[in-house]
Parts: C-alpha cells; structure tokens; sequence
C-alpha cells in the first residue's frame, strides 16, 4: 500500500480518527497534560503518514510502525487510573492503543514480518510489568488471581488482530494485482485493435489508390513509348550539323527514360505481388545486395559491420523480391549516412515466439535517425524527405515483406541514426519443404498493404 494515491474517501477516515483521539482526550484522565499532548502527536502523525510513506518506501513504514509505539508506550505511561490498586502503567485502561501500530505492521508487511513486529509491541506493553514483579518479589504488592491470564489474553488479542487485518490487507493487494493486469490486458488488447484498425484503414487506401496509380501507370507508359520511339527516330534522322536539336533530342529520350522508371515503380506498386516461395538463405543474398549497393554508391567512408548467428534456418522466400527489400533498405542506409560516412551494421538472428519461427534481419545506419512523429509516416506512399525521392521505397518494401507474412518496423533516435527491423517466417522442415523447394509455390495478393 506503500506509495499508493490516497483514495478520495481518505479525509472521511481522518475525520473519524480525530474524533476517536478527542473522544480518548475527553476520558479521564482529562487534566493530565501530557496525555493531551501525546494525543495530539498521534493525531497530526496519522495525518502526515503518508507523506513519511512517500519520502521513504522502503524504511518508511517501519519508522510508521517504531514511532507509532513510541507513542503509544507514552500515552500509557501518562494515563495510569488513579483509584489503581497498583499504580503501573500496565492497569491503564489506554492499553487498547498498541492496537494501532499493530495494525499499521498489519497493512504495510506481510504475515511473517507482521509477527515480528506485533511481538515487539507485545514486548514493549509487557516492559510495564518489571516494576510490578518486583515488588512481588519483595513482597511488597498482592496482585488478584488470574492477572497473569488477564496479561495473556491482551497480548493474544494483539496477535488476533493483527492477523485478521493483514488477510484482509493481502487480499486486497492481491485483488488489486489481479485488476491491474487485467487492465492491463484490456489495454494492451484496445492498443492493438487500435493497430488493426489503422491497419485496415490504409490498406483500403492503398487499396484505392494502387488501382488507381496501375490505371495512370498504363495510360502514360503507352505516349511515353511514342515520345521515345519518335525522340530515337528524330536523333538518327538529324544531320550531325544541327547539334542543338541532337542535343534537344537527347534531352527528350533521357527524360523519357527516367519516367519510364517511375512508372515502372509505380506499377511495382499497384501490381499484385506474384511470389515464387523457395526456401533461401538469408546471408548470401544480403552480401549480394550490400556489394550491388556499394557500387553504386560514391566511395565514402562507411564501414560495414556483418553480425550473423552462426545458425540461421532458411526462409521461405520470393529471392528476387527480397534482393529488392534489402537493397532498397541497404541503399537508404548509405544515403542517410552522407559524404561523411559511417557505420552500417547488419545482423541476422533467429527468433522463436511459441509456434512462430522467424528470422530477423536489422539494418542499422549511424546517420541523423528519424524523428519520432515521422517514423510511421515513411511507409505511407508518396512520403518522401529526398529531394528527389517519390517515397515509394519502403512502401514497396513493406507491400513485399507483407507479402510474405513477415513484418517491416524501425526503431529510431534523432540524432542516433536508425535501424530496421525486418522478419520473414522460417522455412517448413521435413517433407513440405522439400516439395515446395522442388517445385516453388504461389501465393498471390490482391490487394497492396502497408
């Protein structure tokens, strides 16, 4: 119960426990002062209790539990009945008090550590009786028969209630953890239909919009082979005397050539994904699209840094879209990392999650990272920080990825560069896979995800 909120309910039982201490400070003995004062103490320290909780929540309640017997040891100290027939403290009718740092060890500790500390109340009331049995020994008192079991019953009440308030405490901490993981649960749960819904939202957006870029992607390639065809005809048909219209020409065909490549990205795009699955190895084809990469790129400073598991399971895999998702991703570490070079780690890890056999692939660059309201926005297409870019790349990545059943995350720290994680199932064992390594299988999707 330690650091736990106050509940709004608490002022109610301050409220009751003041009244208590002024019902206890108008008992008799009414005029001793001290007995006032020490009422007072214990009032206004059952008040900041809590603040002692939280400024200590470890030692904390112990010091609760010592203080609050401290205080209860004077009140006794200071309210013995003066019609007494033996003037000790151990007849003062205030004796119920200890009760109140019993239940406190009771509410903070549990079963065992609150016997001991109920024991050491029991000891600091019996304290009370070495007076007493001395002056029994010397003969000086005569106590009535029976006060022994008399002292015995009180110190067993002490016991008593301490047991009952510390059950009825565990179970409620107990209780409490059963709801907190429930909620738990419940929140974990609506995060991620959240997930899904968001999922769902933009592959019907993609969805959309992949029919619709296949249908522009048509209607222009057709006059882009027109426009090139005539550009080819019109560069052999001028004289070598008319540089500025060769020059013009040469224009046209290298422009032609290029939105042609764009609208071959965006059919890569719109089209369904044909997968030839076949069992495959992961690190070959990763140094495959690390050396296409390399040099391709300028010669900056960038060290190459090969982390993988010594075995790793094949995956079931399409091997010339995957060389496309790694070297894309590859290709946009480079980049990110600049003229100025870096690091490019990559690291290839089997993961087993209880029937799902994966293999992780992360590619991480020391470049300037991604920023945190960005890292979702990358895989949406069209989003592009580039100049040049037409934020396709990882669009396409995650379609293909998808695709296979795998799944395309980043993690990612401005200023910390940025790493990709990528997860393709593992390849089936035994028969199965041997058919489908003999033979290749498809598996068509309709619709392009992100």
């Amino acid at each position: 119960m330690a650091g736990e909120e106050r509940p709004t309910q608490r002022w109610l039982l301050d409220v009751f426990f003041l009244l208590f201490l002024l019902a206890l400070a108008l008992s008799d003995p009414i005029k001793e002062i001290h007995k006032q004062i020490i009422l007072l103490l214990i009032g206004i320290f059952q008040l900041l209790e809590a603040r002692l909780i939280a400024a200590a929540p470890r030692r904390g309640p112990a010091y609760a539990v010592l203080i609050k017997i401290g205080l209860a040891t004077l009140l006794l100290i200071h309210t013995i009945p003066p019609d007494a027939a033996v003037e000790v403290s151990i007849n003062s009718s205030y004796y119920p008090i200890y009760y109140l740092p019993v239940m406190t060890a009771a509410m903070y500790f549990g079963p065992w550590t609150t016997l001991l500390w109920t024991l050491l109340t029991s000891a600091a009331y019996l304290s009370f009786l070495t007076p007493v049995l001395l002056q029994l020994r010397l003969h000086l008192i005569e106590l009535a028969p029976g006060w022994q079991a008399e002292m015995a019953l009180r110190v067993v009440f002490f016991f008593l209630i301490a047991m009952i308030v510390n059950r009825f405490v565990m179970e409620y901490k107990a209780q409490t953890h059963r709801y907190q993981e429930i909620a738990a649960h419940l929140t974990m749960a609506n995060e991620n239909l959240r997930k899904a819904q968001a999922d769902a939202r933009r592959a019907e957006r993609l969805a959309a919009l992949g029919q619709l870029s296949a249908g522009l992607a048509h209607e222009i390639r057709n006059p882009l082979g027109v426009i090139k065809g005539s550009a080819e005809i019109l560069n052999q048909k001028l004289s070598s005397s008319d540089a500025l219209a060769k020059e013009l020409a040469g224009y046209i065909y290298t422009e032609v050539n290029r939105l042609s490549g764009l609208v071959s990205r965006f059919l890569d795009f719109a089209r369904p994904s044909q997968l030839v699955l076949r069992p495959l190895e992961l690190p070959p084809l990763l140094d495959r699209a690390l050396k296409s990469v390399a040099e391709q790129q300028p010669a900056n400073a960038v060290k190459i840094k090969r982390e993988y598991a010594q075995e790793i399971a094949p995956v079931m895999a399409d091997e010339q879209l995957c060389d496309q998702v790694f070297t894309n991703l590859i290709s946009n570490a480079w980049e990110a990392m600049g003229d100025n070079g870096g690091e490019l780690s990559i690291r290839v890890q089997p993961q087993n999650s209880g029937l799902r056999r994966e293999v992780i692939v992360e590619i991480e660059d020391t470049g300037p990272g991604i920023p945190p309201d960005l890292k979702e926005q990358i895989f949406n297409p069209f989003f592009t920080t580039k100049k040049s870019g037409v934020g396709l790349g990882l669009a396409i990545v995650t379609k293909i990825v998808d695709a296979h059943g795998g799944t395309v995350r980043v993690t990612s720290e401005a200023g910390h560069g940025a790493c990709f994680h990528v997860s393709l199932p593992q390849a089936e064992t035994g028969k199965a896979s041997e058919t489908q390594e003999a033979s290749g299988s498809r598996r068509e999707v309709t619709e392009p995800t992100a």
